[in-house]
């Protein structure tokens, strides 16, 4: 059955922080040494893509570049325009490599998958609330899964990806639930969405007025994507109501944080 959708892709004012690592490894040779200015002139081309070069580190035997980007950015499509575009500039330069068949791409941020989980786990704890009978009731509606190894990459053809996100959602006037039928049915929705969608949920907090959801998502669904999912179907389950106000967070977080990844820990892929 068709409905019309409550949530739709450029109509919210997102808050976000949306890091990846991209490295790429020659096939069979070395990389020529690359000059910063071809990076000059690549960083407004992949501007236009809705990726934003950050830094950028090169040897011999790899590439890494870390990009922050929009959210309408899927990882698979950072994966192609990263090594599209820098393959194209080499061959212009009359300079072309054989990339690997398969490149890395790591979501990151200035928390660890861990640090992300934790916070999330201790939500309730974290309110106070003055009546510990209600704390008690919604408690069990905040999860950490230990099910998901967290260290794995999602595996394809041409790449490899860790992509982990963070989501918050904020009800509509920051209307705050009471009744216990109200958490387990988000609670129990979210975790259908995800298996249906093919994600893996790593955390969940339902609290009386927002949702946070730690979530691996699929490498060609963007972050704005897996929030509207989650976003239509629960506003659907609870009677196509739109419970969501239209703006949202989300961010990326690693196995290591930006510190480690600096520090080039990153590079155990």
């Amino acid at each position: 059955m068709n409905r019309q959708l409550l949530y739709l892709s450029g109509r919210a004012e997102p808050a976000y922080q949306l890091r990846y690592s991209w490295t790429g490894w020659p096939s069979n040779e070395q990389f020529p040494e690359l000059p910063s200015i071809l990076f000059d002139d690549l960083s407004p081309l992949w501007e236009k893509d809705g990726l934003r070069l950050l830094e950028h580190r090169e040897s011999g035997g790899s590439v890494q570049l870390l990009f922050s980007t929009r959210p309408h950015v899927a990882p698979s499509f950072l994966a192609a325009r990263a090594k599209g575009r820098l393959d194209h500039v080499l061959r212009q330069r009359n300079s072309p490599i054989k990339f690997s068949r398969k490149v890395a791409v790591r979501a990151v941020g200035e928390n660890s998958n861990r640090d992300v989980a934790n916070y999330i786990q201790h939500q309730v704890d974290k309110e106070h609330f003055v009546d510990e009978r209600f704390a008690a009731t919604i408690r069990p509606f905040t999860q950490a899964f230990d099910v998901v190894d967290s260290s794995k990459p999602i595996e394809l053809t041409r790449a490899r990806y860790w992509y982990h996100l963070h989501i918050v959602l904020v009800h509509t006037e920051r209307f705050r639930m009471s009744a216990e039928e109200q958490f387990r049915q988000i609670y129990d929705r979210s975790r259908q969405i995800a298996a249906k969608k093919g994600y893996s949920l790593t955390a969940i907090s339902v609290m009386p007025d927002h949702l946070h959801l730690g979530v691996i998502g699929t490498a060609d669904k963007s972050p704005e994507e897996i929030v509207l999912s989650f976003q239509n179907n629960l506003a659907f389950a609870c009677g196509q109501v739109p419970i969501w106000r239209e703006s949202y967070y989300v961010g990326t977080s690693g196995e290591y944080n930006m510190n480690a990844l600096r520090a080039g820990l990153s590079d155990q892929t």
